[in-house]
């Protein structure tokens, strides 16, 4: 699967996002502010593990289609996937 510039861009805000969280943590910032900001980061990160999983199974069945292979095993891993990403 190719990785597009998107994607790296978003994992780079969340980089910046919690480059921001320790900067406040080393503030003693209070917590709820903290909290927001985690909060912020991790549904980025779901996001984006949500858009790879489902692009990744586009792929995966149309490669199937293509090599007429049932599509079914690789649409449960991709369920499994999304359900670990939870």
């Amino acid at each position: 699967m190719e990785y597009n510039k998107k994607m790296v861009n978003r994992i780079k805000r969340v980089q910046g996002q919690l480059d921001g969280v320790i900067k406040m943590m080393d503030e003693e910032k209070h917590c709820k502010d903290v909290v927001t900001q985690l909060s912020a980061s991790k549904s980025s990160i779901q996001r984006l593990m949500g858009i790879i999983i489902s692009e990744n199974l586009i792929e995966c069945v149309k490669e199937a289609d293509e090599n007429n292979e049932d599509s079914q095993e690789l649409i449960n891993e991709a369920i499994e996937l999304l359900v670990k990403s939870k």
